[in-house]
């Protein structure tokens, strides 16, 4: 059994800004790395630090900064970085706001959008990257049971909630805040949600 932490990185101007990232790279802004390390600190004071983990991220910079930002607070080595852990791409709307976003092709969760990738398509590589990372984390802090913390974003970790909660959450219309921390448990190939936090209006 795998304890695990999936966190959404801090703040960029896009977001601030409510424009779509995607797979754009957009590093962070100040906001975003005082919500890394409070989000660090919090984990500091939560976590068992005789236990051993790890720290891994996305490969896009505000996804990877944010997880070096955590990994200094935890007192941990530079986090290992996958790419099957980037957020979701957007294709045409990538850089738009979101009122642009509505105007030209309607609802957030209906919307098909040039270029994007589908939405299976996202889950099916989240859930594969997790498990890669879960895998490796296994190898590397064996035989203990050790905990995973995972820096992602905000659609990839959505994708990943709703897998393991049969799509009862998030609600429509919720989102995941940025340095939002949600915890599982995996366990043999399956993934149980333990706690989700964080949300924004």
């Amino acid at each position: 059994m795998t304890a695990l932490t999936l966190i959404r990185h801090g703040e960029t101007d896009w977001n601030r800004d409510r424009r779509i990232q995607g797979s754009t790279d957009i590093p962070l802004n100040d906001t975003g790395r005082a919500q890394a390390r409070a989000t660090g600190a919090a984990l500091r004071e939560r976590l068992d630090l005789d236990v051993p983990f790890t720290v891994v991220s996305s490969d896009l910079s505000r996804a990877r900064e944010t997880a070096e930002i955590i990994a200094a607070e935890l007192g941990m080595a530079e986090p290992r970085a996958y790419p099957g852990l980037r957020e979701r791409a957007y294709g045409e709307a990538e850089g738009l706001d979101v009122e642009e976003f509505r105007t030209r092709w309607g609802d957030w969760h209906a919307a098909e959008i040039p270029g994007a990738e589908p939405w299976p398509v996202l889950r099916e590589r989240a859930v594969s990257a997790l498990g890669h990372a879960v895998r490796d984390h296994r190898r590397a802090t064996a035989p203990a049971a050790g905990t995973l913390i995972v820096v992602s974003h905000g659609a990839l970790i959505r994708e990943i909630i709703r897998h393991a909660t049969g799509g009862e959450l998030p609600p429509v219309g919720e989102r995941l805040a940025n340095g939002s921390a949600h915890d599982f448990v995996y366990e043999r190939d399956h993934l149980r949600l333990v706690a989700y936090t964080g949300l924004a209006a």
